[in-house]
């Protein structure tokens, strides 16, 4: 990570990390049977609002069941939070990881707990797809297990304004195409918000990540989050190119208001009459947030995956989802996390909406756009990491701010990547 960045936010990491770590449930191993009653689990993670809701409401039930108390703690700058904690020792019971990249070097540093002890592990890789239990997986031992997650990159519309589910475009040509002329009154055809407090520019990396995955392929889409492809390298360069003149340069309210726009909200604009834009690009997620929450889905939204550019590639897809380790193996802290990967736990938040389950046999999904999210995380003819959440802390710390930079004009893609460039050379080595 970006060395003085680090001093600058390292007292508020401080800060989060000892509220985080008061009223633990001390330490020590137990079986099932232990009794919980009055014991607290620290958790930090990186939800607030609405999502935080959800997650407390997840957690409910194992609340009642066994006495305990979860004490949640939010912040978006989880990556500054933890590496302090890693290097300090303080650190909360339970987190939600940034990514496997960074699940992996907190193993690594002997600071994570390995979980095949923790839970029925067999169980647990039945029932979740072999992709999530891979990515938290490291050097034979899982050590994070993914507790919900998501399709990124799907393109959400307003019916209402213009129907695309009987013709959805098949390629990006299509989709400028059929953008064009469906345009009418609206100010721009994407709508585009960045912000997202110390984790501001994480959507525009989303961008990024399916432009190379459909344009360069899956095999130069994991050379380029390791480490091994140069950002300036011309298959890189070609999607942050096409972000900056396709999507940027065709945003409602240009690059600056994107910058500005939170990203929960950033799909409003849709539900104005007339629409200011088209189409948003966001995870599927965005069902829990903003302007959607309140909107009928299939209704008032609606939406068609992410066009195909390059056809040696169709079919691909980019997932996340929310990673989940433990720091202390408390006997509460074990419990919690046999709770969160079971159909019960994940069952909560699908219903809530805004959630995809790992869990294969959670399928209580809301409404039929829920359910078809769903479908395409399992039709997935290629299916890949969220990349930012691969790469060490440092690259995506920067990633992050490469796109802010690019986003509100103040550098080109030359100049980003260059910086990109220089972050690569000492993050892997580190």
């Amino acid at each position: 990570m970006n060395v003085s960045r680090l001093r600058r936010l390292a007292p508020l990491a401080v800060l989060v990390l000892a509220a985080a770590a008061c009223n633990s449930g001390g330490g020590g191993d137990a079986g099932d049977d232990t009794n919980l009653s009055g014991k607290t689990v620290t958790v930090i993670g990186t939800w607030g609002g609405d999502e935080q809701k959800a997650f407390l409401e997840m957690v409910k039930p194992w609340e009642t069941q066994t006495g305990a108390t979860v004490k949640y703690t939010g912040t978006r700058d989880i990556n500054t939070v933890l590496t302090t904690g890693v290097a300090s020792g303080v650190l909360p019971e339970v987190a939600g990881l940034p990514g496997p990249g960074q699940m992996a070097e907190y193993a690594a540093a002997g600071k994570l707990m390995p979980l095949d002890e923790v839970l029925d592990i067999n169980t647990y890789k039945g029932e979740t797809a072999k992709a999530l239990v891979d990515l938290g997986t490291t050097d034979g031992q899982v050590y994070g297990v993914f507790i919900k997650a998501a399709i990124k990159g799907l393109i959400w519309y307003s019916p209402k304004a213009h129907d695309y589910g009987a013709g959805p475009p098949k390629t990006w040509d299509e989709l400028k195409t059929q953008a064009a002329a469906n345009k009418g009154q609206a100010q721009g055809i994407w709508c585009l918000g960045i912000e997202s407090g110390a984790a501001s520019g994480w959507p525009g990396t989303d961008w990024i990540e399916d432009l190379v995955l459909r344009t360069a392929g899956p095999e130069a889409y994991t050379s380029w989050y390791q480490g091994k492809t140069k950002w300036s390298d011309p298959a890189i360069k070609n999607a942050f190119q096409i972000y900056a003149n396709d999507v940027v340069g065709q945003t409602f309210g240009g690059g600056r208001t994107a910058v500005a726009t939170n990203f929960a909200d950033a799909g409003n604009p849709l539900f104005d009459s007339p629409p200011k834009c088209e189409f948003l690009h966001q995870a599927s997620f965005i069902t829990g947030l903003g302007g959607f929450k309140s909107k009928k889905a299939g209704t008032d939204y609606n939406f068609f995956p992410f066009p195909d550019i390059n056809p040696q590639y169709a079919g691909a897809v980019v997932g996340a989802g929310d990673l989940f380790g433990m720091f202390h193996d408390t006997p509460a802290a074990k419990s919690l996390m046999k709770y969160l990967v079971t159909k019960e736990a994940q069952d909560v938040w699908v219903k809530i909406g805004g959630a995809l389950s790992a869990n294969k046999n959670a399928t209580s999904y809301p409404d039929d756009v829920s359910k078809r999210s769903a479908e395409v995380l399992a039709g997935a003819k290629i299916f890949v990491f969220d990349a930012s959440d691969l790469m060490p802390t440092a690259m995506n710390d920067a990633f992050w701010k490469a796109m802010v930079a690019l986003t509100n004009g103040s550098k080109n893609v030359d100049q980003v990547l260059s910086d990109l460039d220089k972050t690569q050379k000492d993050a892997y080595t580190t």
